[in-house]
């Protein structure tokens, strides 16, 4: 079992990041550079979260083979009659985990992972960022792009690491090595992480519990719906004003220049970007036989098509975004109304009132029948639910407690550090492991829940079903990149597995060798470290109270308030919204409905008709054949009028069936049996649509 627990934990956490990365970007339409950059960022960071637990258990097993072997042998300490004295330790047998990972690895593999993230985090992600939101026609003129955005940004941490170079090469008090330096470096990220990982956190304690136990409560989630689907029409109503605005600039662009103009290939490069209906309505409307003159008109440079062209790739993508969570939002506001009716039903059985738009699973509909759903969603769901906030509610107190009293060494009174010492005493690595996870877990998912909930206006967005644009995705990467360090620096302090907070002279973890002495900076590793994280406590209290919320609400962002004369408007008018779009969805299903009954209840006797056509036309045939055939003079005009009398009759049977999309449909069964005549007095067969098909 030595390592096989390393590269199990690895490829499961490789698909875990690929599965989360797929629900929230699009593999078919963004670049592959993003999506693998974005991947190896995502990865990296859980990589370390699933891996530290292993870290730990190895480091107990060492530290136990290390007490053994400098313990004095057993004679040495033994009486002269044979016994021990109590004040002597007796030499006790160590017992290696079954997740052990033999020596060597564990440096080798935080190094590899740590300075990758780093190098992700710092360099290469901001500079794709840039990449990603360029407006270019070329690769070269993206890559300007992104190094000139990115001038100011590099040139900071070199105008500070140069500062920084310069001080201690000026002071003699100061002789940094190689290592020091380093050490150095990793101190002032994570001191940046840090800073960031205290304040996601104490959003993140309050914030899920919160959440868990108000979606126990039916009418607040529907409520809250209301409000969402209120916001988002706005949202909506802007994404399409701002594209159309967009593509009437794109339309004179297109008319101004032409075939033969030189930017002619920048301009077919943002047509390609457009929705299609617009590039077809803007093909119609081009003359490719008009040649370009610079003396009467004035043409847009290439840096306003640039500027253009990513309006553009903004305008496309915001709203397709809005048009797919609208849909999302109204099956989620129509589910819960369903689950309001069906809590009074007395036949225990859960209805739906629309029917799923994709086929369920076989398996999924096998065993949750409606019995099923309707036990889970009316009764258990809410207890479940409010178990579950219960628990994490308890977690959440147990990591504020130790947040604020790691630092305690004598009496120790860091919680998890209480747990994981208890265990160390009987060697129990199962225990140890499960305990450091479910630790790193749950404050993994508070910090990385906030990311992923968070929203800077439209420019960092991390939407589900695909709708996440490659800034938000580069951006996330970053920030996962930043916060996983600290953040299992943190955890490290929480247990007292790390030398700096423990003030004990064991072996550190391989994680915690990596990153270096901080005694380099001694008011960062006994000051910053140690009482920033108590900060936690004050913004637990005002994610509480809903600071935030009020604050972003008088800023004049709409916020979900129960007791804001705002949030009833916009409550109301979610509800109206909803009402008028399950109309219109029962009005479509009663029209699909009417036309599958009007098929099931005329397609027989088209069929039957049809038959009897076909035996009536065997009948005149063979009748004509009798009469040309007494005739041999007139035998060519008969058998040219009998070939066009096929003609005419294979056409009647071949005739297209009725539109039933069409806007109206006839009433009349004549009308429906012929099949082959449409309002305005156009035959289906013979329709200008069909007609010009292939041109």
């Amino acid at each position: 079992m030595s390592g096989a627990a390393l590269a199990v934990e690895i490829i499961f956490v490789f698909f875990l990041a690929l599965f989360i990365l797929h629900r929230y970007g699009d593999f078919k339409k963004q670049h592959r550079l993003v999506i693998i950059a974005t991947l190896l960022a995502w990865y990296l960071c859980f990589l370390i979260v699933f891996i530290l637990p292993l870290d730990v258990s190895t480091t107990i097993y060492n530290r136990c083979k290390l007490a053994v072997n400098s313990s004095p042998p057993e004679s040495s300490i033994s009486n002269s009659n044979g016994s021990y004295p109590t004040s002597a330790p007796r030499k006790h047998k160590c017992f290696k985990p079954w997740s052990y990972i033999p020596d060597g690895i564990m440096p080798i593999f935080w190094r590899v992972v740590y300075w990758t993230s780093q190098f992700l985090t710092w360099i290469l992600l901001p500079f794709m960022q840039s990449y990603a939101r360029s407006g270019g026609f070329s690769i070269t003129g993206k890559i300007k792009t992104a190094l000139i955005e990115n001038a100011i940004y590099y040139g900071t941490y070199l105008l500070i690491f140069g500062a920084f170079l310069i001080y201690v090469a000026v002071n003699p008090a100061f002789s940094l090595r190689w290592n020091q330096l380093q050490t150095i470096g990793i101190a002032a990220a994570n001191t940046w992480g840090l800073f960031l990982l205290v304040l996601l956190l104490g959003y993140g304690l309050v914030e899920i519990p919160r959440s868990h136990w108000n979606g126990a409560k039916k009418g607040y989630l529907l409520m809250k719906t209301y409000f969402k689907v209120a916001k988002l029409m706005t949202e909506k109503a802007d994404a399409e004003e701002n594209l159309e605005d967009i593509m009437e600039e794109v339309r004179k662009v297109n008319e101004s220049i032409k075939y033969n103009h030189p930017l002619r290939k920048c301009v077919d490069t943002i047509l390609k970007k457009c929705p299609t209906e617009y590039q077809e309505r803007m093909g119609r409307n081009m003359d490719d036989y008009e040649d370009f003159d610079d003396r009467q008109n004035s043409y847009p440079s290439e840096k306003t098509l640039e500027k253009l062209h990513k309006q553009v790739i903004y305008s496309v993508q915001r709203h397709g975004r809005t048009k797919v969570q609208w849909q999302i939002l109204l099956e989620q506001a129509f589910y819960l109304e369903d689950v309001a009716k069906n809590e009074t039903s007395a036949t225990r059985q859960f209805v739906h009132t629309f029917q799923f738009q994709e086929p369920e699973n076989r398996i999924i509909r096998y065993f949750y029948t409606p019995t099923v759903e309707w036990y889970w969603e009316c009764l258990l769901r809410p207890w479940f639910y409010r178990i579950l906030a219960i628990v994490l509610a308890t977690f959440s107190v147990i990591v504020v407690w130790s947040e604020c009293t790691f630092f305690s060494t004598n009496p120790v009174l860091s919680l998890f550090a209480v747990f994981i010492q208890l265990a160390e005493r009987t060697y129990n690595y199962i225990y140890i492991e499960m305990a450091c996870f479910l630790t790193i877990f749950f404050l993994s998912i508070c910090v990385y829940s906030t990311v992923f909930r968070i929203r800077v206006f439209n420019y960092y967005y991390l939407a589900s079903h695909h709708q996440t644009d490659a800034y938000s995705l580069l951006f996330s990467g970053m920030l996962f990149c930043r916060l996983t360090p600290p953040l299992c620096l943190n955890f490290l302090g929480l247990t007292h597995m790390d030398s700096s907070i423990s003030h004990k002279n064991t072996q550190v973890t391989a994680y915690t060798s990596i990153m270096g002495s901080m005694k380099v900076l001694s008011f960062i590793a006994d000051g910053f470290y140690i009482y920033y994280p108590m900060l936690v406590v004050i913004l637990c209290i005002a994610t509480y109270f809903s600071l935030g919320t009020h604050c972003l609400n008088l800023l004049g962002f709409q916020q979900f308030m129960g007791d804001s004369e705002m949030t009833s408007d916009f409550i109301d008018e979610g509800k109206e919204l909803i009402r008028r779009e399950k109309r219109k969805r029962q009005r479509q299903e009663e029209g699909e409905s009417r036309r599958r009954e009007w098929k099931e209840r005329y397609g027989n006797s088209r069929e039957d008709s049809t038959r009897n056509r076909n035996i009536h036309t065997d009948q005149k045939e063979s009748s004509f054949s009798e009469t040309t055939s007494a005739s041999r003079p007139a035998s060519k005009y008969t058998r040219s009028n009998g070939r066009t009398e096929r003609d005419r009759i294979e056409l009647l049977q071949d005739a297209e069936p009725l539109d039933f999309n069409a806007d109206s449909v006839s009433d009349d069964p004549l009308e429906s049996d012929s099949g082959r005549y449409q309002p305005g007095g156009r035959y289906l067969s013979m329709s200008r649509s069909r007609i010009f098909d292939d041109v």
